[in-house]
């Protein structure tokens, strides 16, 4: 008993006369003997396998398109918050008779937390490294470049380093009001469904809950990954693939002639409206067509040859090469001696290279171009002269529709009816698939469109001040719980 007397107070000395930033050390040292010597080390395998299993689950889909990046980003917040809950949950009340004795012995509640926030921290930057690690391992394909950093990897570890830290830190506050390991365990569920419940990302949520959701850490943890993610600029898929897997269904439609009719004439319906009023044809003026052969292009049209140049030689050996003169070519022709063909008579002419050259130097038919035929015709100065008549009219196709729909003769077939079959496959061939695809992302994209999750620096660096927030307030939750722990007649 003596010997334990004098070691007591000696102890308790040797604390209380310990300043706040010796104790830090002191404590933070003692956290890292623990992470070896009682297994705190197991949270990083643990880390690793989650994140292996989400990330084969969403590589296909985050950073892809709207839906995979959101759906992806939530999976990736989930794990963070998992993650940091699992650190802490039970560090503060599996010792807390221990914190009682060596408060009361001189130790500062500040230190305790901040020497603890020192090592949680190490833990989830550690954390962090391992997931990001791990889900590129497997297949998730993160950005090149960052807003922050040359890397999109460094930037998005930031926010799941923060996410991490502040569900670590909340964890910290509940394991310092829970008075056993076995009711820091039972709220911990309970705290995980309440921020998957209330991220206001995933589900729609009532009005009463926008209240809410500000509050939980899941809330600026997906806003930040969907905005690092551009959520806003990737395209929407999800309805083009399920209209996609829809190819082979068939459907069928039972309609009138005149239910037809009065569908072409409804103007309230956009796509009819925009129909009705595409221009057929137009008032055209001849001074247009003046306008058109002043064109650069009209030019290199004028230079086209409409008759070739063509000299007397060159008539003489077409005639001696047409079959159609052959008859002729064979006529003989007799004076008062032996006859010749007109054929040897040819080639005896064509053979004389004297003649030939005098002759090839006749000009029979001069080369014409369509501009020499354009000033002989005078056309300029007929369009000027003419410019301001009119030829044709405007006719839209509202107009033919409502001639055809007026008729008589479809008047008579009104209530005649006819029954279409075909399949959600061959109704998109008709449309066009590129056309219908690209319709169906643009417009959901479009309505999808969420300014909070914007790819700006601001953005995003206020969701990183939002965590930082929840990290400090849990933290000084935590120093405000534990200064109490005197009061626990435990």
């Amino acid at each position: 008993m003596s010997e334990q007397s004098v070691n007591k107070p000696s102890r308790h000395m040797s604390i209380r006369h310990r300043g706040r930033l010796s104790q830090i050390g002191i404590y933070f040292a003692r956290q890292l003997v623990m992470f070896v010597y009682q297994s705190d080390w197991k949270v990083l395998p643990m880390a690793a396998l989650i994140a292996g299993l989400v990330g084969m689950v969403i590589r296909s889909r985050l950073f892809i398109n709207m839906e995979g990046t959101l759906m992806g980003g939530f999976a990736m917040v989930m794990v963070c918050i998992w993650n940091g809950c699992f650190n802490s949950i039970q560090v503060i009340c599996r010792e807390r008779d221990v914190i009682k004795r060596e408060h009361r012995s001189g130790m500062h509640i500040s230190s305790y937390i901040v020497s603890h926030m020192l090592y949680q921290a190490l833990l989830c930057l550690l954390q962090t490294a391992v997931t990001l690690y791990v889900t590129k391992a497997v297949g998730v394909k993160y950005p090149a470049e960052g807003l922050f950093t040359p890397w999109m990897i460094a930037d998005f570890g930031i926010s799941m380093f923060l996410i991490t830290y502040a569900s670590d830190m909340m964890s910290l506050w509940i394991s310092s009001l829970a008075r056993t390991t076995t009711t820091a365990m039972t709220i911990m569920p309970f705290v995980l469904i309440f921020q998957l419940v209330f991220s206001g990302g995933m589900l729609s949520l009532p009005d009463w809950t926008h209240y809410i959701t500000p509050l939980t850490i899941s809330n600026p943890a997906l806003k930040v990954i969907a905005a690092q993610g551009d959520y806003n600029n990737r395209p929407a898929m999800t309805i083009w693939n399920q209209l996609n897997k829809m190819r082979g269904k068939e459907i069928s439609a039972t309609v009138t002639v005149g239910q037809v009719a009065d569908f072409l004439q409804n103007e309230e319906i956009p796509v009819i409206q925009k129909l009705r009023d595409t221009q057929l044809t137009r008032v055209f003026r001849l001074g247009e067509l003046k306008d058109t052969m002043q064109g650069e292009a009209f030019q290199a049209f004028r230079q086209e040859h409409v008759l070739e140049e063509t000299s007397v030689a060159d008539l003489l050996r077409s005639v001696r090469d047409a079959d159609d003169f052959k008859a002729i070519l064979d006529h003989e022709i007799r004076l008062d001696g032996p006859g010749i063909s007109v054929g040897a008579m040819l080639d005896t002419l064509l053979s004389d290279g004297e003649v030939m050259d005098r002759l090839a130097e006749e000009k029979v038919i001069p080369t014409t171009t369509v501009g020499d035929v354009l000033d002989l015709l005078d056309a300029e100065g007929l369009l000027e002269k003419y410019k301001d008549v009119e030829l044709g009219k405007d006719i839209y196709v509202r107009d033919l529709i409502d001639l055809v729909v007026s008729s008589e003769t479809l008047n008579s077939f009104r209530d005649q009816s006819y029954t279409y079959s075909t399949t959600v496959g061959d109704l998109v061939n008709l449309i066009g698939e590129d056309r219908v695809k690209d319709l169906l992302q643009n417009k959901i994209a479009d309505a999808s469109y969420n300014p909070d999750y914007d790819n700006t620096r601001d953005n995003i660096m206020g969701y990183w001040l939002r965590l930082a927030l929840f990290v400090l307030a849990f933290a000084a939750l935590s120093m405000i719980t534990l200064e109490f722990i005197d009061k626990d007649k435990r």
